[in-house]
């Protein structure tokens, strides 16, 4: 049975990214499109447009465009939207890197994604300078002070406009390369097209009925597919005001939606648990909020409702993944179900699919979630295996979630299949973790999955079995890893064990050490 959206379907144009999210740029002209929120530093649409305009004319001089990629590893400043679309202006591929990660994890993505220029600010510069060793990064182009060694980003901000946009084909040209675990392993880049992202805003549109009189806070990350698509782009493209935060902070934060009236917030559960519990909520004025959407990470039933209640407005959830775009379910203002994650988004099929036969199943019976639409990502990069593993001939990506439908068409997420562990809604593998823990010299072998936490939802526990005669202790295993990861990642708890449950095959049965 294939499961479709309650809402019509609808035919997405087949464009560049950048003219279609700046969009309403020319009409809204003067309306202020982005602010940073702890300097209150503000752009308008039409400079907004502007300035990209010419950070992808500074670009385009040093031979940037088509089949060359741009790393941005930048926090939530509104030049990340100008360092994003300069780079897509171009025809070029953005790939966007967590700026909290170490020099190695880095470079791994530089490598891997082939980056030619690397944008960062002056706080990650000894990071960007070690990352890059080793890499084709011809050029470290720094958005703030000046770093002895690097470019300042102002010179791509007062460069000649580029003409126009670049010829690109939208079904295949990819526009932008995050990286994510999938369901299974060490990251790898998401293929997003031009047709990907500028699909998936047209599908939200239809349910999330944002416009130009809403404001909306991004503290979600913007090389985080979430961040990025639904606040970054969608938000612009619906000419509503962002306001930035580089980092969260609650207090900043309340006061930001104070100040600004922000009227949605899309946010993860451990900020919603934050809103919902913390005594210094109840100094703000959040009267303007009319809409909190949670996603990235299943959030309670009764946290949504208690955060619901102090606050005074709809707490609802979403669900996606990178792979698609992200969105592919989200709850419509107003149809809030107890812990559902809303319903299909237009031109979006689903299939609910019994993981042991891969037989299609009915109303009200868990199973595999598999997801095809306009917004299922191209494949990952240098990976076709990986790629086939996750989309099927069909077109069915298999997301490693188990849920079920109602007869309403509301969908409910139950477990995963896939290892993935969510902590504070980034994605923790536990294959990474392994491999490092791997590299101790006390450690003969290791195994690492998520236990649930009220703050962070999951949290890394190692598994740890020690050679004979060798000695560790917990603190010096998590600081191994603490050395090489970023800080989400860290191992939180230790325990040495006899042997790692496997199976016959040599796969570590993470059920037994749940």
């Amino acid at each position: 049975m294939i499961h479709t959206s309650p809402f019509p379907p609808i035919e997405p144009p087949h464009t560049h990214i950048t003219p279609f999210v700046l969009g309403r740029a020319a009409e809204l002209g003067e309306k202020t499109a982005i602010i940073d929120g702890p300097t209150g530093r503000s752009y308008t649409f039409a400079q907004l447009a502007d300035l990209t305009a010419r950070v992808a004319g500074g670009l385009a001089s040093r031979g940037v465009g088509k089949g060359d990629t741009v790393a941005v590893m930048l926090p939530n400043l509104p030049e990340y939207f100008m360092a994003f679309h300069g780079t897509a202006t171009t025809g070029a591929t953005v790939t966007t890197i967590n700026p909290t990660y170490g020099p190695e994890e880095t470079r791994f993505q530089l490598q891997d994604a082939s980056a030619r220029i690397l944008i960062t600010i002056p706080m990650f510069a000894d990071t960007a300078k070690e990352a890059v060793e080793g890499t084709g990064v011809e050029e470290i182009i720094m958005l703030g002070e000046p770093v002895e060694g690097t470019t300042p980003f102002m010179s791509l901000m007062t460069a000649d406009p580029y003409p126009g946009f670049a010829d690109v084909d939208p079904l295949e040209d990819v526009v932008v390369l995050p990286y994510s675990s999938g369901t299974t392993g060490l990251p790898k880049g998401v293929m997003l097209t031009h047709y990907n992202l500028v699909a998936n805003i047209a599908q939200g549109a239809e349910v999330l009925e944002r416009g130009a009189d809403d404001r909306v806070i991004a503290v979600l990350p913007f090389f985080h597919i979430y961040g990025m698509q639904v606040l970054m782009n969608g938000a612009i493209r619906e000419g509503g005001t962002v306001v930035t935060m580089p980092r969260f902070d609650l207090e900043q934060f309340l006061q930001l939606l104070q100040d600004h009236q922000i009227t949605i917030a899309y946010l993860v559960p451990p900020i919603v648990l934050a809103l919902a519990k913390h005594p210094i909520v109840d100094n703000y004025d959040l009267s303007h909020l009319r809409s909190i959407f949670s996603g990235a990470a299943p959030l309670g039933a009764d946290l949504a409702e208690e955060a619901a209640r102090r606050i005074g407005c709809e707490v609802v959830q979403g669900y996606g993944l990178t792979e698609t775009s992200p969105i592919t379910h989200a709850t419509p203002p107003g149809q809030y179900r107890r812990g559902s994650i809303g319903v299909a988004i237009p031109s979006t099929e689903v299939m609910v699919v019994d993981p042991e036969t891969g037989s299609a199943l009915g109303l009200d019976q868990d199973g595999e979630i598999w997801i095809r639409g306009p917004q299922v990502m191209k494949g990952y990069l240098n990976n076709p295996a990986a790629t086939a593993a996750t989309i099927d001939e069909e077109g069915w990506l298999h997301t490693g979630d188990i849920g079920h439908v109602d007869s309403d068409g509301h969908y409910y997420i139950v477990d995963r299949l896939k290892e993935l562990i969510k902590y504070k809604g980034f994605q923790v593998p536990p294959a990474e973790l392994e491999a490092l823990l791997l590299t101790h010299p006390a450690v003969a072998d290791a195994a690492v999955i998520g236990v649930p936490d009220e703050e962070a939802g999951e949290i890394p526990k190692a598994f740890v079995v020690l050679k004979p005669g060798a000695t560790a202790t917990d603190e010096e295993i998590k600081a191994h890893v603490a050395a090489h990861l970023a800080h989400y990642k860290h191992v939180r708890v230790v325990e040495f064990i006899d042997a790692i449950p496997k199976s016959a095959s040599g796969k570590i049965l993470r059920r037994q050490l749940r």
